[in-house]
C-alpha cells in the first residue's frame, strides 16, 4: 500500500493497495490449473479413444489437413476448462441495467455445452457489474422523455458515415457540449467505444515512432498501437521508474540500427484500470512527458463521470489542466448510460482525425437517439438542467465506493486498486472458487462478474464490483453481507492486513438523489 508520492505533484493523498497473497494461496491456485490442465488431457485421450463423447464443436474429419480454426491449447482451454464454468457468464438480463435487473432462468443438462431457458425470470438481482456509475442507465420516464422526442424525429439510425451524409445537428451539438465539459478546444463524437481507440490510433502513429504502453493497457489500446505499425515498448503497471527508463533509453538512443530519432513518442495510459481498480499517477506522468518532449494519450473510459469533485475524470481528480494531456479519449458507454466514444483536444488534432480517422471515414455515424442520451446525462452532471442531482450523483457514487471498500478490507478480503476507484476487485485466487462464488452469489440474488486466466495472470483470479451511485446504503449492506458469509464458507478471507474481524456500524446516512 502505498500513499502520497513525489508530494509536491499530488495535492491530496494517493493511496491504492495490492496486498500479496500468502505463498499457500498462490502455490494451492497454481495447483489447481496444473490439475486441470492434466485432466484435461485425460479426458481428450478419452474422446481420441472413444471412451468419452465428444460434445462440443470440432474441426470436421474433411478438414483435418486445413489450418485448425483455433489454436491448439486456446481450443483445449474452451473445451476443458471454460465450459465447465461458462453457465457464469454471457446470462441473459431482460431488463433495465439499473441497481437492480431482472435475469431469465437457464439450466443445463450437459454440463454447459448447452443451455434451456425454463421461462421463468430472477426478479431483482442486485446489479454488482454493470459499468452504469452515475446510474443513468435508467427508465424514469421524465428522464428519457428528450431521447423519445428525438427517437420520434430522427429515427433510430442514419445509414451514412460523418463525412457523407451522417453529419447531424445532434452530433454537433454532442462534441461541443463534450468540449466544454472537458475544457479542451473541440471534441469529435465515434459511434463505438472499442473502436475509438482501435482505429484512431493508428491515424496519429506509425512507421518510425515509438508507443510506450501499459502493460494492464485495455485490449483497444493494445490493438490500436499494434495496427499503428509503431515500435511498441512495455513499461510496468503505474510504474513511473519504468517509464522514466524507457523514456530515457529512447531519446538517448533513437530507433534500433539507424539511431535516428523517433518521431514521435505516445505513451498510453488509462485514467481507471478496469481490472485493477487503479488511478494512473497522471501528476508524474505529465512530468516525464514534459521532461522529455514526448505525447501522451489518456483513455478515460472508466473515469470520465466517475471519479473528480465535478466527475469529470481523473484531471478532475487530480485538479491538472486538460491542456496537459495531448489527446483525450472516453467513451459514454459506463457514466452516461450510452454507447461509443470520443477524441478531445487542440483543434488542430481534432480536424486532422476528422479527415484520417477510420472511424470518421468508414464507420457509421451515432444514431441521435444514443446521442441525445449522452447530452441529457452530460447536461444533468454540468447542472445544465437546473437542478443539482448531476453533482448529487457524482457526490453519492465517491461515498458508496469508500464505504464499500472500507468495509471489504474490514472484512478481510484481498481488494485492489486506489480507494476511490468505483471499480472492486476482489481476489477469489483458486480457479474452482471463481465458478462456486459467482453460483452463490447469484442464489443469494446478486449479479457479479467474476474474471480469470488468461484475462488475469494465472494466479490472479477474481470477482469485479462495479459501484454505482445509484445503490443503496441497503443494497450494498445485503451485498456485504452475503459477502461476509461466503468469505468464511469458501475461504477467501485472506488479507494478512485487516483492521478488525467484524466491522463496526457506521451512523452516516445516505442522501437521497433530489432535484
Amino acid at each position: 500500500e502505498n500513499g502520497v508520492a513525489n508530494g509536491g505533484l499530488y495535492k491530496k493523498p494517493f493511496n491504492e493497495s495490492f496486498e500479496q497473497a500468502p505463498l499457500y494461496v498462490a502455490v494451492l491456485t497454481v495447483l489447481g490449473f496444473a490439475l486441470a490442465t492434466f485432466f484435461g488431457y485425460v479426458r481428450d485421450l478419452f474422446r481420441v479413444c472413444g471412451l468419452e463423447k465428444t460434445v462440443i464443436a470440432g474441426e470436421r474429419e474433411e478438414q483435418k489437413d486445413f489450418v485448425p480454426l483455433y489454436q491448439d491449447f486456446e481450443h483445449f482451454y474452451t473445451r476443458n476448462l471454460y465450459v465447465r464454468v461458462r453457465d457464469n457468464w454471457n446470462r441473459p438480463i431482460c431488463s433495465v441495467p439499473g441497481p437492480q435487473f431482472d435475469l431469465m432462468e437457464r439450466v443445463s443438462e450437459d454440463f454447459n455445452v448447452t443451455f434451456r431457458f425454463t421461462g421463468r425470470k430472477i426478479k431483482n438481482v442486485i446489479n454488482m457489474g454493470s459499468y452504469n456509475y452515475l446510474g443513468f442507465a435508467e427508465v424514469e420516464p421524465n428522464a428519457s422523455r428528450t431521447v423519445g422526442a428525438v427517437l420520434r424525429k430522427y429515427g433510430t439510425g442514419v445509414c451514412s458515415t460523418r463525412q457523407e451524409m451522417g453529419n447531424l445537428d445532434k452530433l454537433e451539438e454532442l462534441e461541443s457540449l463534450v468540449a466544454q465539459f472537458l475544457g479542451v478546444e473541440a471534441a469529435m463524437a465515434f459511434g463505438m467505444g472499442f473502436a475509438t481507440n482501435s482505429m484512431n490510433i493508428p491515424a496519429l502513429v506509425g512507421k518510425g515512432c515509438l508507443i510506450l504502453s501499459d502493460e494492464l493497457n485495455h485490449t483497444s489500446l493494445i490493438l490500436g498501437a499494434r495496427l499503428s505499425g509503431a515500435t511498441i515498448r512495455i513499461f510496468k503497471h503505474n510504474n513511473v521508474q519504468s517509464l522514466e527508463k524507457l523514456l530515457k533509453d529512447a531519446v538517448i538512443n533513437g530507433q534500433p540500427r539507424s539511431r535516428r530519432a523517433w518521431k514521435k513518442i505516445l505513451i498510453l495510459v488509462e485514467g481507471i484500470y478496469s481490472m485493477e481498480g487503479s488511478i494512473v499517477r497522471l501528476p508524474e506522468i505529465v512530468a516525464l512527458k514534459k521532461k522529455y518532449k514526448a505525447y501522451l494519450y489518456l483513455d478515460e473510459a472508466h473515469s470520465i463521470g466517475a471519479i473528480g469533485p465535478r466527475g469529470r475524470g481523473v484531471l478532475d481528480y487530480f485538479g491538472m489542466d486538460p491542456n496537459d494531456v495531448d489527446v483525450l479519449m472516453g467513451t459514454f458507454t459506463k457514466s452516461f448510460g450510452a454507447a461509443g466514444g470520443y477524441i478531445a483536444g487542440k483543434k488542430e488534432l481534432v480536424d486532422y482525425l476528422r479527415a484520417h480517422s477510420h472511424s470518421a471515414t468508414y464507420a457509421t455515424s451515432m444514431c441521435p437517439p444514443v446521442a441525445e442520451q449522452v447530452i441529457r446525462a452530460m447536461k444533468c452532471v454540468m447542472g445544465q438542467d437546473g437542478t443539482t442531482q448531476g453533482l448529487q450523483r457524482v457526490n453519492q457514487l465517491a461515498k458508496n465506493t469508500r464505504y464499500f471498500r472500507r468495509r471489504l478490507h474490514e472484512l478481510g478480503f484481498i481488494i485492489y486498486g486506489n480507494e476511490d476507484s468505483p471499480v472492486v476487485p476482489v481476489l477469489l485466487y483458486i480457479p474452482g472458487k471463481i465458478g462456486a462464488f459467482s453460483r452463490l452469489m447469484l442464489a443469494r440474488n446478486i449479479g457479479v462478474v467474476v474474471v480469470g486466466f488468461p484475462a488475469t495472470p494465472i494466479t490472479e483470479s477474481r470477482a469485479r464490483f462495479c459501484v454505482s451511485a445509484y445503490h443503496t446504503r441497503e443494497m450494498l449492506d445485503t451485498v456485504l453481507n452475503a459477502l461476509d458469509e461466503l468469505g468464511d464458507f469458501l475461504q477467501l478471507k485472506y488479507s494478512q492486513n485487516s483492521r478488525s474481524s467484524r466491522p463496526e456500524l457506521y451512523d452516516e446516512m445516505s442522501f437521497e438523489l433530489e432535484d
